[in-house]
């Protein structure tokens, strides 16, 4: 692997999409184990909350998760402004403007997938936003909300919001239903429309488009990229089954070194956890990032179960975690 990170506009082609309760610091150091690459995503952040809050705590991340970036959510441009020079000078590569989450909780404070709705509101938070800074700024948006056809809606969103500078989104390739359907089901039910994603793309060919959205391994991925889109943001998938994701990552998308192994990213994980542990952190804190490793390999289901018998409990750490690797080995050997 090579030690110099790529540029956003390279590293794009694959990244791990932000996620509640998922993504954050020590998840991203982990998948960073497996690759040097993909462009890897903060959970949402409030930008009040990045104000007004601890934003040391909020923002925290290791220089190693480089390239990193910061999602942000809400719609006050005064506040998106502040909060991005705050980003910029904890040295973010990105700063993301969240368009797509369906939460009832997002949808109250007017920001998320309801403003698909408020394209305009949209343009000038990213006009604010990259006033604050040179850092990019991105957004990530669905194909439409509720009862907008997204083949109007999508291509005027994208329009008004370029307008105002920004050159690349992440589409979510499905609508949101912000009545009706829970957040969960928002990610299954509504049908993709991949298609749509690729139409944008023609249609926008100056605009740097990745998509998003059930896909599920790297043939997909390299597909979308084949077909003319700039990168592909990968959620669940990447998360429930990193390996299959991530350790192929950087040779298959990237053209760089040669296929990872889960062991050894296990090994090199124990650094790390120590010194959290040691910090006075939680082995599990760390470990339930870390439980989807092994799928489909013998072992895996045992992995699974000794860390999450075991991590929580007091004392618990890298002996725990060798214990349970020992499940793995002994069942490939």
């Amino acid at each position: 692997m090579t030690s110099t990170p790529l540029p956003l506009s390279d590293a794009s082609r694959l990244s791990v999409a932000p996620m509640m309760d998922w993504t954050d610091r020590h998840c991203r150091h982990f998948h960073r184990l497996m690759s040097r690459h993909a462009l890897l995503y903060t959970e949402m952040v409030t930008a009040a909350a990045v104000v007004h809050g601890d934003t040391a705590r909020l923002l925290a991340y290791g220089q190693d998760e480089h390239p990193v970036a910061l999602q942000l959510g809400g719609s006050d441009p005064a506040l998106l402004e502040q909060a991005t020079r705050i980003a910029a000078d904890m040295g973010y590569d990105e700063v993301n403007l969240n368009c797509g989450c369906p939460s009832d909780r997002v949808q109250s404070g007017r920001f998320g997938a309801i403003l698909m709705a408020e394209a305009d509101l949209v343009a000038d938070g990213v006009a604010a936003m990259m006033a604050a800074s040179q850092v990019p700024v991105t957004v990530k948006c669905r194909i439409g909300v509720d009862d907008q056809d997204p083949a109007t809606v999508l291509p005027d969103f994208l329009t008004r919001v370029s307008a105002a500078g920004v050159t690349r989104f992440t589409i979510h390739a499905r609508k949101a239903w912000l009545q009706g359907l829970s957040p969960k089901e928002n990610r299954d039910i509504p049908p993709l429309e991949h298609d749509l994603v690729h139409a944008m793309k023609a249609r926008f060919p100056h605009l740097h488009l990745s998509i998003n959205g059930g896909i599920a391994d790297l043939d997909q991925v390299q597909a979308h990229l084949d077909a003319g889109l700039d990168g592909v943001m990968i959620g669940r998938a990447a998360y429930h089954d990193p390996s299959a994701i991530l350790l192929d990552a950087d040779a298959r998308i990237f053209g760089d070194g040669t296929p990872g192994d889960a062991v050894a990213v296990v090994h090199a994980m124990l650094p790390y956890i120590d010194a959290h542990v040691a910090a006075g952190g939680r082995l599990g804190q760390v470990t339930r990032h870390m439980l989807g490793l092994f799928q489909g390999r013998p072992g895996a289901r045992m992995w699974r179960r000794h860390l999450s018998e075991h991590a929580h409990k007091d004392g618990a750490g890298t002996t725990t975690v060798l214990e349970a690797l020992g499940h793995v080995t002994v069942m490939a050997a």
